[in-house]
């Protein structure tokens, strides 16, 4: 098993910075995979060290950026056919929407997102045009199944939700207590034939990732974060993205090493036995 690690650093409609977030991640990514190959010493990076491919795009020129939805697709589908472990790193989060694209219309296939936002805006001051905000109501497809974690919505009503969302456990209703969260988790998880984890780094608290460009309080702390990846994680799980994080907004790289950490953390996952 390989895992496929791809940098995407797509900022348009929206987020413009988080592009700069990718690049920073892809150097960082390079950097750890380096230090690993000289140490001497026999580490758990082992595990995952000799089966992690990278790829990167870049958008420095008009002609990268025409047809970026569809080169991204085509990637996502490439690593997948291989059955490598997809990681997907983009700038703001609608540049996971090709990873959807690719995800739409298999009943079998869940995602297990993080997000303060529910992506699925249409407020009367929101645009009809593809957005980071409303990127989901233009899924070339049916969505998959969505279950989102982490939300602070307040405005959207539940059935208009309820049309592209499988279910919602907002922030709120998880600092009161996770338990039925984790529960109904497990539950879905163990009952899709795969899942694929999309998280918008906007769903932490600022407190804890301050490198938001659109930051909202009562977020999740990174051991919560931990927990519910806990419940959603097995052998079922094909690939995860990480998007919004703007490094400009960073606080002494607090955010850029809990970044850096986390996707370890989930090599370590997937490949160590």
């Amino acid at each position: 098993m390989k895992t496929t690690l791809t940098f995407f650093p797509f900022d348009l409609f929206g987020s413009a910075g988080t592009a700069a977030g990718v690049e920073l991640l892809a150097d960082a990514c390079r950097e750890m995979l380096a230090d690993n190959r000289r140490e001497k010493v026999p580490t758990r990076a082992a595990a995952y060290s000799p089966h992690v491919r990278l790829r990167e795009f870049a958008f420095e020129t008009l002609d990268d950026l025409r047809d970026w939805r569809k080169r991204a697709r085509q990637a996502v589908r490439q690593t997948l056919a291989r059955g490598d472990f997809l990681v997907w790193v983009t700038g703001n989060h609608l540049g996971a929407l090709p990873v959807y694209d690719e995800l739409s219309g298999h009943d079998d296939t869940l995602v297990v997102q993080f997000d303060a936002h529910l992506d699925v805006y249409d407020l009367s001051d929101c645009t009809a045009e593809l957005s980071h905000g409303n990127f989901l109501l233009h899924c070339d497809g049916p969505l998959p199944g969505i279950v989102n974690l982490g939300s602070r919505e307040l405005l959207l009503r539940p059935d208009h939700v309820g049309r592209y969302y499988r279910d919602v456990f907002p922030a709120a209703a998880l600092a009161v207590d996770p338990g039925p969260a984790l529960a109904r988790l497990r539950q879905a998880c163990a009952a899709a034939e795969r899942v694929f984890i999309d998280l918008d780094c906007d769903v932490f608290d600022p407190a804890f990732f301050p490198a938001l460009s659109h930051p909202l309080p009562f977020g999740l702390g990174p051991p919560l974060l931990l927990r519910l990846l806990d419940a959603a994680w097995s052998d079922r799980v094909v690939g995860v993205s990480v998007s919004e994080f703007d490094p400009a907004r960073d606080v002494h790289d607090q955010s850029l090493s809990t970044l850096v950490w986390l996707l370890e953390y989930l090599l370590l996952k997937r490949h160590e036995r």
